[in-house]
């Protein structure tokens, strides 16, 4: 005999309604009621009629997520924690890849908000106003990146650069570069500004090296113009910079980190691969994709702060991390998600000149 919502709802003590609310994921069901229906649903052999969900829901089944670049593995993971979620709820994820075009995420964008009513936006680079204008049509969480009252998850950038900072002061490296991510960037306007927050009245010059694509062909040319700057370590927006930056260096025969120390950003899995083991500021980026979803469902993870410190404010205008457990006030209800150094072969004690 098949499991229907009546035998759910006889068997949990609650109403139809409240199954279906529940497994819908609804916060107006209070969280122990919902975990018993699910439990239930799950004993009884319970299935839901997906048509029948999206009409007592008002919402589609599927989930758009938006990244700007799948071969970088720190979107991947991203994209991972996202799927594995959206899984255990018993929906289906549709990903874009923009490539790190505006233009091209602008029409992506367009697309899929004809046939998702909820998406989920990693690193996006459209204008604050284009994001807005989408936020007023359709339920959207960013990741990397806050924008007015937006419900979003970063890691914590400012903590991450402050940490990679202090590492390099401790092996006495006194001019440090830094190789920057697109102008378009969030999390780089933050990194840029942790990175001077942590600087100030420190005995340490930062070389800002310009503006990068975040992938191995821009650290070619960081690699280069660090080289020419003196600086005896390089600072990366992201660990894809960070490949170009080593591959470049081992070209010259430059001696990493004899001659020149390396920090990433990120920790893809690559970089525990590299020779030399890249010296990177570890994010927790499937966990990332995982507490976003929780967010686009209904904010059952809640908003705040998960044991990190402080940020600012970036270029695109939006609120900076130490901004996100504050609600009100058009700034953004926020996850702050711990960030890690984690120290391999690529640093090491500044050569003495």
């Amino acid at each position: 005999m098949t499991t229907t919502i009546h035998d759910v709802a006889r068997a949990a003590g609650v109403s139809i309604s409240t199954v279906s609310r529940a497994l819908a994921g609804s916060a107006v069901v209070a969280p122990n009621t919902r975990d018993r229906v699910r439990r239930v649903s799950v004993e009884l052999g319970y299935e839901p009629n997906r048509a029948a969900r999206q009409l007592v829901t008002g919402q589609g089944q599927s989930i758009g997520l938006v990244v700007p670049d799948l071969e970088n593995s720190f979107y991947s993971s991203v994209t991972k924690g996202m799927q594995n979620r959206v899984r255990t709820e018993g929906l289906t994820a549709v990903i874009a890849d923009t490539d790190e075009d505006v233009s091209r995420e602008r029409e992506v964008l367009a697309q899929l908000a004809a046939v998702v009513d909820r998406m989920i936006l990693a690193s996006p680079r459209s204008s604050d106003e284009d994001l807005l204008r989408l936020a007023e049509r359709t339920s959207i969480v960013l990741v990397n990146r806050m924008l007015g009252d937006i419900p979003a998850v970063v890691g914590d950038n400012a903590d991450g650069m402050r940490q990679a900072l202090s590492h390099l002061l401790a092996l006495g490296h006194r001019r440090i570069a830094y190789a920057g991510g697109p102008a378009t960037s969030w999390s780089d306007a933050v990194r840029r500004s942790g990175l001077a927050t942590a600087a100030a009245g420190r005995d340490v010059e930062i070389v800002d090296l310009g503006a990068f694509r975040p992938g191995q062909a821009g650290g070619l040319a960081a690699a280069d113009l660090a080289l020419a700057s003196g600086a005896s370590a390089v600072l990366a927006f992201n660990d894809q910079l960070a490949l170009g930056v080593l591959g470049r260096l081992a070209e010259r025969g430059v001696d990493v980190p004899g001659r020149i120390s390396v920090v990433g950003f990120d920790d893809v899995p690559v970089a525990r691969l590299l020779a030399p083991a890249l010296t990177t500021v570890a994010v927790p980026a499937q966990r990332m994709g995982a507490v976003a979803v929780e967010l686009l469902l209904g904010g059952r993870d809640g908003a705040g702060r998960d044991g990190a410190s402080g940020g600012g404010r970036g270029r695109s205008g939006g609120a900076g991390p130490a901004d996100a457990a504050r609600r009100g006030g058009g700034v953004t209800a926020a996850r702050v998600l711990p960030v890690e150094l984690q120290v391999r072969r690529s640093t090491a004690q500044a050569p003495v000149s």
